[in-house]
């Protein structure tokens, strides 16, 4: 068995940093070497900076964190299995379903762990939800709505995500892919689309700045979302209605608080009253001021290297199936075709 996992990072901006972070605070890791195209600063002199991915995926590491630009994860991804290491992907995992396909061959081929970064699902109200709804006392999922938006800011339009060739899509492919997993991991179903619109209503873009999307599940369940970079305050909501009563995320943390507080809406039925309490179930609501989702997704990644175990949160199948729906809602739009 493996003692301290051996990390590079490809990709040294928001999310390279924040995964460096995780590894620093891990018993289990050690961070050796760093590839980024820009000239970056290290605390650390004992970590390598790589001239090149090529001298990255040729160190003698274990592992690789991949945080660069979405037109590059695909292949980098397929390259780093290839060269015998394991791989966690941030997302979106891949410019569209096609080249998930090809990574999944790669990942059978080469035996190696694969994990991508759907952190939401780690977060703690987030778990929290997953718990009651797994419990069966509230019922089943009846339709969940989900609202993910984001203030934009003065330059959005200037930002890599927002170019095609980079990114493959726009605030869905960015922010909305969150809440399009969430929606599979309550419900434990794929989505089918049933109608979408996506518009470039503000930004001077190529990618939309609002999706909105209706989907449902085999069994019946519906799911909307709007997805949006004109909502001018950071907002994150999921209602979650099931037949006994209702879950509700309300605002999720992030490394900047905007999306704070972060807390978690239990209504009860049962408690109706005909006379006088008629749509007011009693409510319980918690609070979480912590954000421990970067470190969880590193020790299930580290749990699965040293036990040859399989990722059960960001799996490939989980990518592919969320890439697949993508694919369908932009070649359902007029912006991308």
């Amino acid at each position: 068995m493996l003692n301290k996992i051996r990390f590079g990072i490809v990709g040294y901006g928001k999310m390279g940093k924040i995964r460096a972070r995780s590894i620093y605070k891990s018993k289990d890791s050690t961070l050796i070497s760093i590839y980024d195209t820009s000239n970056f600063e290290l605390d650390n002199n004992n970590i390598k900076k790589c001239k090149s991915f090529d001298e990255l995926i040729s160190d003698d590491i274990d592992a690789i964190f991949i945080s660069t630009y979405v037109k590059f994860s695909s292949d980098y991804v397929i390259r780093s299995l290839k060269s015998g290491k394991h791989v966690f992907c941030e997302k979106p995992p891949s410019m569209n379903s096609d080249e998930m396909e090809l990574v999944i061959e790669a990942e059978k081929k080469y035996g190696k762990v694969l994990k991508y970064g759907f952190n939401h699902r780690v977060h703690n109200s987030v778990i929290e939800a997953k718990s009651i709804i797994n419990e069966g006392k509230l019922g089943k999922i009846l339709w969940m709505r989900g609202v993910y938006g984001k203030a934009g800011s003065i330059d959005f339009h200037e930002n890599w995500r927002n170019y095609k060739k980079f990114s493959g899509g726009g605030i869905l492919l960015d922010q909305g892919i969150h809440m399009l997993d969430l929606f599979r991991y309550f419900s434990q179903e794929n989505l089918n689309l049933l109608h979408s619109h996506i518009t470039k209503s503000f930004w001077d873009i190529e990618c939309e700045d609002n999706a909105f999307i209706i989907m449902n599940t085999k069994s019946g369940t519906v799911a909307t979302l709007h997805s949006s970079a004109t909502q001018w305050q950071h907002k994150f909501l999921l209602e979650i209605e099931m037949e006994k009563g209702y879950i509700n995320l309300d605002g999720i943390l992030s490394e900047t608080r905007s999306y704070a507080p972060e807390k978690i809406i239990i209504g009860l039925r049962e408690t109706e009253n005909y006379n006088f309490a008629m749509g007011k179930p009693t409510e319980k609501i918690q609070h979480f001021e912590y954000d421990n989702s970067w470190d969880l997704e590193l020790e299930e990644f580290i749990f699965a290297i040293k036990n040859n175990s399989k990722i059960v949160n960001g799996n490939s199948n989980d990518a592919l199936q969320i890439m697949k729906l993508v694919d369908k809602i932009y070649s359902n739009s007029e912006i991308y075709k």
